[in-house]
């Protein structure tokens, strides 16, 4: 068997180094310090779980998608959580399922995933987020939406954009207003999301109903009237008031979008999903929705959450922080080190006469009773 390099890591996953590693612990915590100032307590859940459970609430992942290891005591098949939204719902409809309701809840930790993609190629990623659960109303969506924006902007994010899509729509119209039948539906669904007109035409007079939704994609307003002028008949008009309704609190300087029929990733979402973009950064940093939560006895929960991916935030200087590291020579006064770090400072001590401060990546040497710039 060919010896494996010490430092060789498995596709994917990688170390996080100084002050890469400082930095991810610090944007984390500053999300979830802003999320459990709106209420939510913090859950952690384990890293793995039994495979059976976690796959039954992972509505997006079959077993064959999850890293997956043989439990040595229970001798039965255990995965790795690619996910921690479906956790959350589990610790909901179970430990708390007598919690008064809505019940915040809020988390943070890694995710790891069998495969990764060309976008973003980490297979192990840290997740933060918060779930408000027993209620999918457009109030809970106006709360959910605003703290999602509210930690990006703390994390120190700007040019923030949110895109809005409705999952249930195709469903909706296909039931009232432009009727298609059961086969066709998924057809209409692939197409529209594609944004490819031409295989919607192709698939015939009634789908082809469906070419203006194409075009009611893009900024908010002007996609909202778009979405009304279909809207004959009003099948839409909750949804619509209720887009409104979201949208209405959110401040001036977040640029709103709406593409009502964007599925990937929304496939699970019951009325409403969100999408959290960020200038600067290619893709996604987060998103969120509406959901059920199965409990054991079978009856289903209204949920709404959001999930934040903040490793390309990390990768690209987020959060890092210039510490004031302090060398302490030796025979140093103790308690005035003491102080210096109730104060903020950062201190590393000397071990030996050897110890270099400036090599140690202090900023400063404590001379006597105060803290002195080190000489570059």
């Amino acid at each position: 068997m060919t010896k494996i390099p010490p430092g060789l890591l498995p596709e994917g996953l990688s170390d996080r180094l100084p002050p890469e590693a400082e930095a991810a612990a610090q944007l984390v915590r500053h999300v979830l310090d802003t999320v459990s100032s709106h209420g939510y307590q913090r859950v952690m859940p384990p890293l793995a779980e039994f495979e059976q459970n976690l796959v039954s609430r992972l509505q997006s992942a079959r077993a064959q998608d999850l890293l997956r290891v043989v439990d040595p005591l229970s001798q039965r098949m255990m995965a790795l959580r690619p996910d921690m939204t479906a956790q959350v719902g589990r610790i909901a409809a179970t430990r708390l399922a007598n919690a008064a309701r809505p019940l915040r809840l809020c988390y943070g930790g890694p995710v790891i995933k069998l495969r990764a993609n060309q976008l973003r190629p980490e297979r192990e990623m840290m997740q933060v987020g918060a779930e408000l659960i027993g209620t999918d109303s457009v109030a809970a969506a106006v709360e959910i939406v605003t703290v999602a924006i509210e930690a990006l902007q703390v994390a120190g994010l700007s040019g923030i954009t949110v895109d809005f899509t409705l999952p249930d729509l195709i469903d909706t119209l296909a039931a009232q207003e432009f009727p298609l039948t059961a086969d066709e539906i998924p057809a209409v669904r692939a197409a529209l999301d594609a944004k490819d007109a031409g295989a919607l035409v192709g698939l015939g007079s009634g789908p082809a109903t469906y070419l203006p939704l194409i075009e009611a994609t893009g900024p908010f307003h002007a996609a909202m009237d778009k979405l009304d002028a279909l809207d004959a008949v009003g099948a839409l008009k909750s949804r619509t008031e209720a887009l409104r309704a979201i949208a209405k609190p959110i401040s001036w300087d977040i640029t709103l979008t709406l593409d009502p029929t964007e599925r990937h990733g929304f496939e699970y979402q019951t009325w409403f999903g969100f999408s959290l973009f960020a200038e600067g950064f290619v893709g996604e940093v987060g998103r969120g929705g509406t959901y059920m939560i199965t409990h054991p006895d079978g009856q289903e929960e209204p949920a709404i959450g959001f999930s934040l991916y903040p490793d390309p935030l990390i990768d690209a200087g987020f959060a890092r922080e210039e510490s004031m590291r302090l060398f302490l020579p030796l025979g140093h006064d103790a308690s005035k080190a003491a102080e210096l770090r109730r104060e903020g400072w950062r201190t590393v001590a000397a071990l030996s006469a050897s110890d270099n401060g400036a090599a140690l990546g202090c900023t400063h040497v404590l001379q006597g009773q105060r803290p002195v710039p080190l000489k570059g």
